[in-house]
């Protein structure tokens, strides 16, 4: 039996309404000093060394002009890094940070094709994250060329892998009543749910609709992702929804607190509501679930860019030739055995 790891004196742990861990460290009335890393990491435990001995915890060292993690600072401190949405910045981070953590003091300018390539190997068990990958380390090194400190992009010779799907799993009619019986009308798990499938929006932009976005029962909103305006109906089972529920004065989703969601601490909260309800499903996924219903239901792609917010028709087409195909088929199968009906009950004759 392994036994747990004593812990540390003087820590303090503390989570985050967004299920993040926090560590601290505090000696009697002291002030509480924040410890960088995971918990038992060298970054954790030199901080921890420092705090105890009374000393200034230790900066990071200034990067090498030369290394991977001075070349994504300078992108950070970039105007075309600030152009970026905060979506898009925030996700460009997460993954140039966890490059950095193992990589950050290679030398850029001898980063290969062959390099890049190990990347997308190391993260092919999840293609989404090859992909990604892929697109964000193209950037970073476009912006290396133009800024003139390497001549050739090591990502411009690698072929992104298209993965069999985008990884989330769609919600079925029976989950979504699974999940309405389960959370009913008049509470904010239902109307987190209720936001998001009678409107399509991302979870981003669900967490900021209020009031202020709704007028003629219509709803006016310009998504954070592609910046562009989307103006839907108001659907009676939403409207029901929303009135049924103690919002806040702003914005409709809150926590249990009163406040705004932050996105990550919504997410989270959402899967927990999820769970409890025993469906598999997630918020990304009732927005393909919204367009597949719709594609069903005879949606054109032109009628699905205009809700969702693409920017073409390309991703409607996507639900629009799945629903097609089954249409499609049904007719050939009719048409292979027409009045199924009556020629099963013409067996069923007595012989003369």
């Amino acid at each position: 039996m392994t036994m747990p790891r004593p812990r540390k004196p003087y820590i303090q742990r503390e989570v985050t309404r967004h299920g993040k861990t926090i560590w601290y460290f505090r000696r009697g009335k002291e002030k509480r000093i924040r410890l960088p890393g995971q918990f038992g990491s060298k970054e954790f435990n030199a901080a921890y060394d420092a705090a105890l001995s009374g000393n200034e915890p230790p900066k990071r060292q200034k990067a090498s002009h030369t290394s991977l993690r001075w070349l994504v600072d300078q992108y950070y401190a970039s105007g075309r890094y600030s152009l970026l949405k905060p979506f898009t910045q925030r996700n460009q981070k997460v993954m140039l940070e966890g490059v950095c953590k193992t990589g950050g003091d290679l030398d850029f300018r001898g980063i290969g094709t062959d390099d890049i390539r190990q990347g997308m190997l190391r993260r092919e068990g999840t293609p989404f994250q090859a992909g990604a990958y892929l697109s964000i380390m193209r950037k970073l090194f476009e912006f290396a060329v133009d800024s003139g400190w390497i001549k050739i992009n090591p990502t411009d010779d690698v072929k992104p892998k298209k993965p069999k799907s985008d990884g989330f799993h769609t919600w079925t009619i029976e989950e979504v009543h699974r999940y309405q019986e389960k959370h009913p009308v008049g509470t904010q798990a239902r109307l987190a749910l209720d936001l998001m499938l009678y409107t399509g929006l991302r979870r981003t932009d669900a967490i900021t609709l209020g009031p202020q976005h709704i007028k003629n029962n219509y709803i006016t909103i310009r998504t954070s992702k592609t910046g562009a305006e989307i103006i839907i109906p108001l659907l009676d089972p939403l409207a029901k929804s929303i009135n049924a529920t103690k919002t806040g004065d702003m914005v409709f989703l809150i926590t249990s607190k009163g406040l705004p969601w932050k996105h990550a601490g919504f997410g989270y909260w959402f899967a927990d509501r999820c769970d409890e309800a025993l469906v598999p499903g997630r918020a990304h996924g009732l927005r393909k679930a919204g367009a597949t219903f719709a594609a069903d239901n005879g949606a054109t792609p032109f009628e699905l860019t205009a809700m969702y917010g693409w920017s073409s028709t390309k991703m409607a087409e996507v639900y629009t030739r799945k629903a097609d195909r089954a249409r499609l088929a049904e007719r050939a199968a009719n048409k292979l055995f027409p009045n199924p009906i009556q020629r099963l009950g013409s067996g069923n004759k007595k012989k003369k």
